[in-house]
C-alpha cells in the first residue's frame, strides 16, 4: 500500500481552491479499490495525523502568539510581531485561506464517508478510528470558530469539480458550535465503552481526548454563546470522567518534557515527532550556539557546552519573566533557561536582573542531543491532565462551586517539597477572584503550549482586554480575525468579519 498516493482536491484552502482544481475529484481517484480494504483505511488514518502534524505550528500560533507570554528580548530577529501586537487589518490579515484547516477537514470528511463501509477484522478497531475522526473534525471546527467566529461548514467529501459547489457562506457561530457538539457526540458514540488508547499510544485521538475537548468546548459555549449552567454541567461531567482512564498528574513538571518521558501518565493526546520524519517547531524558541555558549544560566553556570542550532525568534515578555520569578516554583526552571552575560561572581541571578539579562532558551520540548546535534523529536501534547484539572476548576467556578481543590493540585505539584499550605494554597473567593487565579495558574503551567490566548478568550472579552497591553476597550472586534480580500474574491458568498473595514 506504500505505492498509494492520497490525492486531495483541497490542497488549497476551502475558499481559495477554485484556482487549483484537478479534473478528477479525490474521492473518484481513491474510490477505485482503495476504500475496499482495512489496509487502505489505516493508511488514510495515517494521512489524517500527517495533516494534523503539518498544521501543528499554525495551531500553536493561533493559540499562543496573540497572548501576553511573548514579545520580550530576542537575540535574533523576532517573528510574528504583528500577531503579538494585535496589529491586524484586512490588508494584513494573517492565516489566509482559513489557515489551511479545511484541507484537514476534507480528508476527515472523506474518511468518515468511506470507512463505515470497510470491513475490519476487528470491528472495535473500526469504531475507534471513526471516533478518532469525529474528534479531529470537532477540534478543527472549534479552532476555526475560536479564530474567525462565523465560518463555512462542509461535512461531505468533495466529489465534484463544479466550482459553484465550493462556494459556501459563513455559518453563524451558533451553527458552527452545534456542529462541533454533534461531532463530539458522534465521537463518543463511536468509542462507546472503549476507553483505550489506540495501539496503546497517546499519539492517536481517544475517548479521553474527546472528553477533554468536550470540556473545553462546553465551557466556551456556556460562557460566550449563552449555554450557561447546562453547558458548564456538561463540561464538568465530561472532565471528571478522564481520571478513570488511567490519566493522572505526573509527580514532577520536569518529568513531562524529555523524549524519554513521552509515555507519561499525564499526556492525553500528543502530536508525534521522530528523527528523519519530522521535527517540532520549538527550535525557534532556543537560539544558536554562537549566541548561547558565551552566556551563563541563572545559577551562574557557563553555557559553553550547550548543544543547539536553533533560532531565537520569540522572547518571553517581562511579564512572563516576573510571573515565574519564584525559585520555589519548579515551573521556573522547567520552562526557561534564563541567560545572563556573566556569572555574577559565581552567585548567579536568583532573581531577575534586567541589566544583565541576555535572553532565554525555552526549556520544554528541547529534544535530545545525539553526538553534536540536538534533535527536536519531542511529542507535543494538545491535551494533558493538568489542562483537564484547571478546566474543571473553570467549570466549577462558573457553576458557583469552589475550584480551590483543583487549583491547589497544580500548585502542590509545582512547589513539591516547598509547598506550604498557609503560603501557597488558594482559598476560594469571588467568581472573579477565582477566575483570575485559574488564569494565572494556567499562564504559568502552559507557557509555550498554545493555550494562553484561548484561555483569555474563553474567560471573556474583558479578561483579554485587561491582560493584553496592545488591546484597549473598543478593540473587542479584533478578538476574531479578518479574512483576506482574496478569499472573498474567490468565494463571493463570504462576508468580511464584523468590525473590519478595508
Amino acid at each position: 500500500m506504500k505505492k498509494y498516493i492520497y490525492i486531495l482536491l483541497a490542497v488549497c484552502t476551502f475558499s481559495a481552491c477554485e484556482s487549483e482544481l484537478e479534473l478528477t475529484s479525490p474521492s473518484q481517484l481513491t474510490a477505485a479499490g482503495f476504500w475496499d480494504t482495512e489496509e487502505g483505511a489505516r493508511t488514510a488514518q495515517t494521512g489524517m495525523y500527517a495533516n494534523l502534524r503539518s498544521s501543528a505550528s499554525t495551531l500553536w500560533l493561533l493559540g499562543e502568539m496573540r497572548s501576553d507570554i511573548w514579545g520580550g528580548r530576542t537575540y535574533e530577529s523576532p517573528a510574528n510581531e504583528a500577531l503579538i501586537e494585535s496589529n491586524i487589518t484586512v490588508a494584513t490579515a494573517p492565516f489566509g485561506g482559513w489557515a489551511g484547516l479545511y484541507t484537514n477537514i476534507h480528508r476527515v470528511n472523506d474518511f468518515l464517508a468511506n470507512v463505515p463501509n470497510v470491513s475490519f477484522i476487528n470491528e472495535a478497531d473500526k469504531n475507534h478510528l471513526i471516533g478518532q475522526a469525529y474528534g479531529l473534525r470537532a477540534l478543527y471546527y472549534f479552532t476555526l470558530l475560536k479564530t474567525w467566529g462565523d465560518v463555512p461548514i462542509i461535512l461531505e467529501p468533495l466529489t465534484t469539480v463544479n466550482p459553484s459547489s465550493l462556494s459556501r457562506a459563513r455559518a453563524s457561530e451558533t451553527e458552527v458550535m452545534a456542529q462541533i457538539k454533534s461531532d463530539i457526540s458522534a465521537s463518543l458514540s463511536a468509542f462507546g465503552s472503549d476507553n483505550s488508547f489506540f495501539e496503546g499510544q497517546k499519539i492517536y485521538w481517544s475517548k479521553a481526548a474527546t472528553l477533554a475537548l468536550k470540556g473545553d468546548v462546553f465551557i466556551w459555549s456556556g460562557n460566550l454563546l449563552g449555554g450557561g449552567n447546562a453547558d458548564f454541567t456538561e463540561a464538568k461531567t465530561a472532565l471528571q470522567q478522564i481520571a478513570t482512564f488511567g490519566i493522572a498528574l505526573e509527580s514532577s513538571i520536569s518529568d513531562l518534557w524529555g523524549v524519554e518521558n513521552e509515555n507519561n501518565n499525564e499526556f492525553i493526546f500528543a502530536i508525534q515527532y521522530k528523527q528523519d520524519e519530522a521535527s517540532n517547531f520549538y527550535n525557534s524558541l532556543t537560539g544558536r550556539s554562537t549566541e548561547i555558549n558565551p552566556q551563563f544560566n541563572d545559577q551562574g553556570t557557563s553555557m559553553s557546552d550547550f548543544v543547539i542550532a536553533g533560532a531565537n525568534r520569540y522572547g518571553q515578555s517581562e511579564k512572563t519573566i516576573l510571573l515565574l520569578d519564584d525559585n520555589q516554583d519548579s515551573r521556573k526552571g522547567a520552562t526557561f533557561i534564563r541567560l545572563y552575560v556573566d556569572d555574577n561572581a559565581g552567585q548567579g541571578y536568583p532573581t531577575y536582573n534586567e541589566s544583565k539579562y541576555f535572553g532565554s532558551v525555552f526549556n520544554k520540548f528541547l529534544g535530545i542531543v545525539k553526538g553534536s546535534e540536538r534533535i527536536f523529536e519531542n511529542d507535543v501534547p494538545l491535551y494533558r491532565y493538568a489542562d483537564v484539572v484547571l478546566l474543571l476548576a473553570e467549570a466549577k467556578n462558573l457553576l458557583g462551586e469552589d475550584p480551590s481543590a483543583e487549583i491547589n493540585l497544580i500548585r502542590q505539584r509545582a512547589y513539591g517539597a516547598n509547598y506550604i499550605p498557609a503560603t501557597h494554597a488558594y482559598v476560594n473567593g469571588s467568581k472573579t477572584a477565582n477566575a483570575n487565579a485559574i488564569l494565572n495558574e494556567r499562564y504559568k503551567e502552559f507557557i509555550g503550549e498554545g493555550k494562553r490566548w484561548w484561555d483569555l478568550r474563553r474567560a471573556g472579552d474583558n479578561y483579554v482586554i485587561d491582560n493584553i497591553g496592545f488591546l484597549n476597550a473598543g478593540d473587542e472586534y479584533k478578538l476574531v480575525l479578518p479574512i483576506t480580500n482574496d478569499m472573498i474574491g474567490r468565494n463571493p458568498l463570504l462576508e468580511q468579519t464584523e468590525g473590519y473595514t478595508d
